[in-house]
Formats: C-alpha cells, sequence, structure tokens
C-alpha cells in the first residue's frame, strides 16, 4: 500500500515548485526530480506562475541542458527519460540537444531520437554532424536486425534458397558490391582499389530476378515511413531473387539505387519537406522498368499530389498496362497507422493498384504473393 507521504510527493511533483502548498520534499533524491521536471516543463507556467515569488529549493546550481540530460537518464526509468527527452525536442524545441557533439552522444538512440536527428541535421554541422551520423547507424542497425527477422520469416524468406556466401568461386563472385565495400580503400596515389574483402552472391540463379522499385515520398509526414522503407530497401538488396531500386522525391527525384544497401546513407539524403510530385517520380520510375511482368513499382506516399491529380493517374495506368505491378503504400512501419488522401486512393485502387498501408513483414509476405503467381 502507497503510504499518504508518497502520495502527496507525487502530488507535488506533478503540480511543481510553484504550487501554494509546499510539501515535503526531504529527500534528496525527489528534489533532484523537481528541478529535472521544472527545467523543462516549467516551460508551461503562465503569467501568474512567473510573476510568483520564487521558491526556495535544496539543489544544486541552475541545471544546463547538459547536466539535465544526464539527471533524467540517472532519476527516471528509461522509458519516461525517452519521453522526457521527446518533450524537450518535439515540444519545447530545445535544439542545444542536437548542436552540441557532448550531448547528442549521451543521448539514447532510438527510433524518436532518429526522427529528430532527420529533421534537424540541416541544423549540425562537423563534428556534431558526424555524432548523428553515428546514432543513425546505430538506429538503422538495430532496424535492421529486427526487420531482418521478420522477413526471412515471411513468405518472402522462404523464396530465398540461398544468401550471401564466401565461397571463393569466380562464378558467384559479387563485383558491384566488392567495390562498392572497398571504395574507402582506394589509394589515389596509385589510383588502386585496395580490396580488404570480397563478396559472394550465393547458389541461387540470379539469371531472372524480379526488379522492385521503392519510390519514397521524403515529405515530413512520412518520416517513419521513409525510415522503414530506406531499412527494407537494403535488405531487399541482399535478397539475390530481387533486383532493388530506391528513389527519393519531392519536387525533384534523386535516384539511391547505388547506395541501396546503406540504409545510413538512405537517411541521411533526405531532405524533408517542399512539394510533391509523386507523377514525375513515377514517370522515373517508369523509365526504370525493364521486363514490366516481373517488377513490381512500391510507391510510399500519402498520395497528397502536389500537381494536377491526372498526371498522376495517367502514370499510373501506363505501368499497369505496362504488365507492371503497382503497390501505394500509404504507410510502411510497424504500426501501418496512415493518414493519406482518400479521393486519390480510391481513384488508384480503382484502375488496378493495390493501395493500402502494411507493416514491413506484411510487405515482404505480399511481394512473394505476387512472385508466386
Amino acid at each position: 500500500m502507497v503510504s499518504d507521504g508518497a502520495v502527496l510527493n507525487r502530488w507535488r511533483l506533478v503540480l511543481g515548485k510553484n504550487a501554494r502548498q509546499q510539501l515535503a520534499l526531504d529527500q534528496a533524491r525527489l528534489v533532484r526530480m523537481d528541478e529535472a521536471l521544472d527545467f523543462l516543463y516549467g516551460r508551461e507556467g503562465g503569467e501568474d506562475v512567473k510573476e510568483r515569488e520564487p521558491q526556495g529549493g535544496h539543489g544544486e546550481s541552475q541545471l544546463t541542458v547538459s547536466r539535465w540530460l544526464s539527471e533524467i537518464r540517472c532519476l527516471f526509468p528509461r522509458e519516461t527519460a525517452e519521453i522526457l527527452q521527446r518533450h524537450a525536442l518535439d515540444r519545447y524545441q530545445l535544439t542545444e540537444l542536437l548542436t552540441d557533439r557532448e550531448i547528442l552522444e549521451r543521448m539514447e538512440p532510438n527510433e524518436a531520437l532518429l526522427e529528430t536527428i532527420l529533421s534537424l541535421k540541416h541544423l549540425m554541422k562537423g563534428p556534431v554532424l558526424e555524432a548523428a551520423r553515428g546514432i543513425v547507424r546505430r538506429v538503422a542497425e538495430e532496424l535492421t536486425r529486427r526487420m531482418q527477422s521478420e522477413v526471412r520469416r515471411s513468405a518472402l524468406g522462404k523464396l530465398d534458397r540461398g544468401s550471401r556466401s564466401r565461397t571463393p568461386s569466380l562464378r558467384n563472385l559479387d563485383v558491384r558490391r566488392t567495390i562498392w565495400k572497398n571504395l574507402s580503400h582506394y589509394d589515389l596515389e596509385k589510383r588502386r582499389l585496395m580490396v580488404e574483402r570480397v563478396y559472394f552472391n550465393g547458389r541461387v540463379k540470379r539469371y531472372n530476378p524480379w526488379r522492385v522499385i521503392l519510390a519514397v515520398d521524403e515529405s515530413g509526414s512520412m518520416l517513419h515511413s521513409i525510415i522503414h522503407s530506406a531499412v527494407m530497401a537494403g535488405i531487399f538488396a541482399r535478397l539475390p531473387m530481387l533486383d532493388t531500386r530506391l528513389v527519393i522525391f519531392d519536387t525533384a527525384v534523386v535516384d539511391l539505387s547505388g547506395r541501396v544497401e546503406d540504409p545510413v546513407e538512405t537517411l541521411m539524403s533526405v531532405q524533408l519537406g517542399g512539394g510533391t510530385d509523386i507523377a514525375g517520380a513515377l514517370r522515373y520510375c517508369e523509365s526504370l522498368i525493364a521486363f514490366p511482368h516481373r517488377t513490381m513499382v512500391v510507391l510510399v506516399s500519402d498520395l497528397c499530389e502536389g500537381n494536377t491529380r491526372e498526371n498522376l493517374y495517367g502514370v499510373c495506368h501506363d505501368i499497369l498496362e505496362s504488365g507492371a505491378k503497382l503497390i501505394a503504400l500509404t504507410a510502411l512501419d510497424e504500426t501501418a497507422a496512415p493518414a493519406y488522401d482518400r479521393t486519390t486512393a480510391e481513384r488508384l485502387a480503382g484502375m488496378g493498384a493495390y493501395v493500402g498501408a502494411m507493416t514491413p513483414s506484411r510487405l515482404a509476405d505480399f511481394m512473394a504473393g505476387v512472385m508466386r503467381e
């Protein structure tokens, strides 16, 4: 049973230090918790609160952002600390958290922090940007491990009869991946590529792969889906039965197919915001279709077209008429909770496109079904 004193202390922490009645906060830990909460939520105080006589305290000197971050991680459970951290960034714009390398490196790497970094990376420079890149890599690697396990358990994973192999056979040599992964060892003076590791394909034949073209809308509302799309593209690129292309777009189109195996490079290339030209992006994707009946064009977008819808309908009609599959995903993440233009979605569905929201594992199952038809 919770004691009356514990209940009073909880209410005291909720009400803040400007509460009319001072409750017992004689424990040093509670005092520190009080100061940490006030550092953040004291910004909510109205004029009547701000004009009151300040209360005396038992804490140390005024908190700084750096010390506040240390305090919340020390004083609160991990989940609570992450919520406080997210409120500091999203609600109160404490961007000091992303302009100081020391602070950034001490933050808990998670998807919420990754989203914030992608939103604010244009403000970062030098060492701070490098620290941010390190966090992006750690979160992306964790997402890849989790989502790759889901793909392996999916119907698509069962179609993968093999994987990357180190079997030293010229027949299985993956020239493109070997060059890409060893570019950092290129000797400029000798103009020679020093190969530290050679990559080989698995034993699955690649003579007739399916081409998957992922076209990802980089508008701010799609941020969660952008992250999962980048990771999924990297996973698809490692499957021998798929030839994966990745395109991101706003009013311009950027083809990231050459970097598709590295989600970090993909994510750091994203420029959130701006207009949206879905039709223009799909026209570019149409140019990548070589064998329509073995091609899937996967559009990840909220379908809020910035130009005329008729142009969008026209290019979608052409892709479908060619024999390629068109999949319009209004969300691609773990919750699959979409927000999208329903008029456009209904029109595309009526034309024969698959329209809906999916989790990554559901997308893998869906693609396997298409490939088995």
